[in-house]
């Protein structure tokens, strides 16, 4: 009976300790306001999706109030890989498409004609910055990327666009 009791003891210890690694709850959702490009003259929500401890995906919307920038929409979905040791958190590198329109103005030296009017077109680029979360939930965050035009921008000036800001935001269930 001894041998039996010691037997069972041992196997519950055993399938208790079994467990590498503890999975942490956090919570998993973001919502980001650019403070940058407020102040810049335009609006920029952003809201992100954590998938787990080290990425997210996320999409954000530029429209800008100002009528002296001429990206007048863009939609732009990313997904970031985070280097950090909270979840979700410290460095990060991200891969992002973009969906922009602008108003373009080209000037020809050679005949005189001003060709100008608006696109629409889709970017590829890539971006890094870091993000720091507190206890209670608030983001701070700062990123920089670039991308590249790649349908309409030929006969433009866009064809490289940029990615950045300074965002404050909070993160929720």
């Amino acid at each position: 009976m001894r041998k039996l009791l010691v037997l069972l003891c041992l196997t519950v210890f055993t399938f208790g300790y079994s467990q590498d690694k503890e999975t942490a709850y956090f919570n998993k959702n973001e919502i980001k306001g650019n403070a940058l490009m407020l102040v810049a003259g335009a609006l920029e929500v952003t809201y992100e999706r954590i998938l787990n401890e080290e990425s997210g995906a996320g999409v954000s919307l530029f429209v800008p109030y100002d009528n002296t920038i001429a990206t007048k929409f863009s939609l732009t979905p990313y997904y970031r890989f985070y280097f950090g040791k909270k979840p979700a958190a410290g460095f990060f590198a991200e891969g992002f498409g973009m969906i922009n329109s602008y108003e373009y103005n080209n000037n020809s030296y050679y005949n005189g004609n001003t060709n100008s009017g608006n696109n629409t077109d889709f970017a590829l680029g890539f971006g890094i910055g870091g993000k720091w979360i507190t206890k209670k939930g608030f983001v701070f965050e700062i990123n920089g990327g670039v991308g590249r035009n790649l349908f309409n921008s030929n006969n433009t000036d866009y064809q490289i666009v940029g990615r950045g800001g300074i965002t404050l935001g909070y993160r929720f269930k």
